[in-house]
């Protein structure tokens, strides 16, 4: 249980997404060190305590009261069948900012084309409970196994088919297998226990660190950008500023001149730059962002 000067146990994913979520974390102002082979991380937040454990295990915990929140997939809170609070989404992971998918694949030479065509077939995969949903949903009578991991190699020898997470298919296309069907669509989520959550410090703590990890992952892919720009020519410049608001013009001790700050996403910079310059910029600079609070 948390030491007698922290206020909330959290529980953080082993594995995978372990370095994704210590980055993410920092990025949001805490600062996570983990000793080698330690399941026991250290914050530089006196008020936080926390243990590493499986994703797939979190929910549980997290239900079960030993954590007063955690992070984990959504896939694993209804694997578990987890009767907690999901208090937002975080959507991250070891490689890319996007969503996964839990997909159910065959080799490229089989027959099986459909979920229909699964009746009487082996199955492998580590989300036993929510592939027999789904089966069930679609009247589908199979034997679903429970996989220790490398499920894809599984196929065609020892199993028929696999149910598999997947960001873009990459793997699953190295393996030489094709996408039957998408099961369910997962993202990270921090999750809280439900008398935790109606604890008020404990609830207002638990906002508090959601409002900073989404405000760290909204500032993913945006730079905040500065310049001056002669005050005629602003409205002109402006149309080719996007900004989450209005951006920012402020004067300058030369009247005929003003700053303009904004924030946009990095990808669109090279192209605006080049036109600011142009149209009469001077001082362009553009800054990377930790975090980006609306």
């Amino acid at each position: 249980m948390p030491t007698s000067q922290s206020l909330l146990m959290i529980g953080l994913p082993k594995g995978s997404l372990e370095e994704a979520t210590r980055t993410l974390f920092a990025r949001a102002g805490y600062r996570i060190t983990v000793s080698s082979r330690s399941y026991r991380p250290s914050f530089d937040d006196p008020e936080l305590d926390g243990r590493l454990v499986r994703a797939q295990e979190v929910s549980r915990y997290v239900e079960h009261g030993f954590f007063d929140c955690g992070l984990t997939g959504h896939d694993w809170i209804l694997e578990n069948e987890s009767d907690v609070v999901e208090v937002c989404d975080l959507i991250y992971s070891k490689a890319s900012t996007l969503k996964s998918r839990w997909v159910i694949a065959v080799p490229e030479t089989s027959d099986i084309r459909s979920v229909k065509d699964l009746t009487g077939k082996r199955i492998a995969t580590e989300l036993v409970a929510t592939t027999k949903r789904f089966l069930a949903e679609h009247g589908v009578e199979a034997h679903v196994e429970f996989s220790w991991g490398a499920t894809e190699v599984k196929v065609p020898d020892l199993v028929d088919a696999i149910v598999d997470i997947t960001e873009t298919g990459s793997s699953l296309r190295a393996n030489k297998l094709r996408i039957v069907e998408s099961i369910l669509e997962t993202n990270t989520k921090l999750i809280a226990n439900k008398q935790s959550w109606a604890n008020p410090a404990k609830r207002r703590k638990i906002e508090n660190i959601a409002m900073l990890l989404r405000a760290a992952l909204e500032a993913d892919n945006k730079v905040g950008l500065k310049l001056n720009a002669p005050r005629e020519k602003v409205s002109e410049l402006l149309t080719q500023l996007p900004a989450l608001r209005n951006p920012t013009v402020s004067p300058l001790s030369d009247s005929g001149w003003v700053a303009i700050e904004t924030i946009i996403a990095e990808t669109v910079v090279r192209e605006i730059i080049p036109k600011l310059k142009a149209m009469g910029a001077e001082g362009i600079i553009e800054y990377p962002l930790n975090k980006v609070v609306y």
